[in-house]
């Protein structure tokens, strides 16, 4: 047994201006961190799962040290411990000191301040002090020097989505990639079309997988479309867009070096006071989310549909098996794959009508609940990324065609007589239709024993290629047309 185990921790005391705290002696946060551990026991989700808002908020201090160096505002010795630190902080370090939950009063006061703490305590170990020891070193005075929480914080968190985004798209191009691979592998498989859930006329399943590619890629557009409008900043702003206690020079030195840093270019807003207190911006990432994830459910729930069975159901492709499907019922295999996107996009359905109501909810110079719209869009972000990679990797690019199925389907619809109508005319068409569905006999044969149509015609009328639109449906064959012209 650990003799160690149940040895008191030891702690530090720090002071604020409420009063004095015991802090963990190795820890790298203090007091302002303490006190938002113990105010907003809510999430228990650390600021730290959320590791592009990390990187964003070292960024952005970096940033702000590199323009307080240029502009002499803090000493070079100072500014360049921070710079060192936030680049570790960056590179991956230091991210599990970040304990602060997330969902927190304050428009985001408490994780500025714990980057501030954090990144303070780091510098007072580089130059040899104890944790703690801010007369050397403070978190305000020189960390978040020429800053306020009320232009970091919306700073940060729009370059953390762009960071997410950007996985998210990486992730989003290979899903469509995957199912354009499937609509080349299928294309020259016939089966029947649907409307209202009804039989409606021919295609092919690669037509049907190549919609599916070009439905998402539209939504690639219109995600790639919000960064640039994400690199829209209020640094400089401080406290409600006026800019006091920065130096008129901070707002374009910081500027620059943030997007240096990033590698994004960053603009600053032309109203500060407007920027700070607006966060449309945020209703917008989350609403093209939502378009985005309500259509790949929408492709999921087909996917589900035309999967169905396999003996009682559409039965027509094939989803690769994951896993046993019931507890009770020997051999069933369910479609989970489709079915934890489709619970990915109702979150994200809820989340943007909480994004909605806490964006309606600021009020004045500020916007106190950008918190909750931070966390609602990056776990969104997240989820939907990761639902992109599960979704190729454990299902589109292990689905098969059920070419069997598919082809009696094909036979036995009476929707192919709409490629005879303008051959036959729509009231036989419509008589066969009827009489196919009563005999079970099949359109081809009852047009060839009626003597409409050879069985030669019938076979160029009905090609894949023709049902399927590759062939124009009308004039490319010399056939004789009894539909009456109007």
């Amino acid at each position: 047994m650990d003799e160690d185990a149940d040895a008191p921790r030891p702690m530090r005391l720090e002071r604020d201006s409420l009063g004095e705290m015991p802090i963990p002696a190795d820890a790298y946060w203090g007091i302002h961190t303490a006190r938002a551990l113990e105010n907003f026991p809510i999430t228990r989700r650390a600021l730290s799962n959320h590791p592009n808002l990390v990187i964003a908020l070292a960024m952005v201090k970096q940033a702000a040290a590199r323009a307080n160096k240029e502009i002499g505002v803090i000493r070079a010795v100072r500014a360049d411990l921070i710079d060192q630190v936030c680049q570790e902080i960056i590179d991956g370090e230091l991210h599990d000191e970040f304990v602060l939950g997330v969902l927190q009063g304050g428009a985001g006061t408490s994780t500025n301040m714990c980057a501030n703490e954090i990144i303070a305590n780091r510098c007072l170990e580089l130059m040899g002090h104890e944790k703690g020891d801010y007369a050397n070193f403070h978190p305000i005075d020189h960390v978040n020097r020429s800053q306020s929480t009320n232009d970091v914080y919306p700073t940060a968190i729009k370059l953390a989505m762009v960071f997410s985004l950007k996985s998210l798209l990486d992730e989003h191009r290979l899903l469509i990639d995957s199912f354009a691979a499937k609509g080349q592998e299928f294309s020259q498989i016939l089966k029947v079309g649907r409307t209202q859930m009804q039989d409606a006329v021919p295609m092919t399943l690669g037509q049907e997988f190549r919609g599916f590619a070009t439905t998402l890629g539209e939504d690639q557009e219109r995600l790639s479309e919000i960064i640039p409008w994400l690199n829209e900043i209020n640094m400089g702003a401080t406290a409600i867009g006026t800019g006091i206690t920065a130096d008129p020079r901070y707002a374009e030195a910081v500027r620059r070096h943030l997007s240096e840093i990033s590698g994004y270019t960053m603009v600053t807003s032309p109203d500060l006071i407007e920027a700070t207190s607006d966060t449309g911006i945020f209703m917008t990432v989350s609403g093209t989310l939502k378009r985005a994830a309500v259509k790949l459910s929408k492709i999921c729930n087909d996917l589900r549909l035309l999967s169905s069975g396999p003996q009682a159901g559409f039965g027509e492709i094939n989803l690769p098996p994951r896993q046993a499907g019931s507890s009770i019922m020997p051999g069933k295999v369910n479609p989970v794959i489709p079915e934890v996107v489709n619970q990915v996009a109702f979150s994200i359905i809820g989340a943007d009508a909480t994004v909605t109501a806490a964006v309606e909810g600021g009020q004045l110079q500020l916007n106190a609940f950008e918190p909750v719209i931070a966390t609602s869009i990056m776990q969104s972000l997240a989820w939907m990324s990761n639902a992109c990679r599960t979704l190729r990797l454990n299902c589109i690019d292990g689905i098969t065609a059920n070419e069997d199925r598919l082809h009696e389907m094909v036979e036995a619809s009476v929707g192919v007589v709409t490629a005879l109508t303008p051959y036959i005319g729509y009231q036989e068409s419509a008589a066969l239709a009827y009489e196919a569905l009563a005999s079970k006999v099949p359109i081809r044969q009852l047009v060839i024993e009626r003597g409409l149509m050879t069985a030669d015609d019938i076979a160029k009328v009905l090609s894949p290629e023709r049902l399927s639109g590759v062939v124009p449906a009308t004039g490319a064959i010399p056939l004789p047309m009894v539909a009456p012209e109007n």
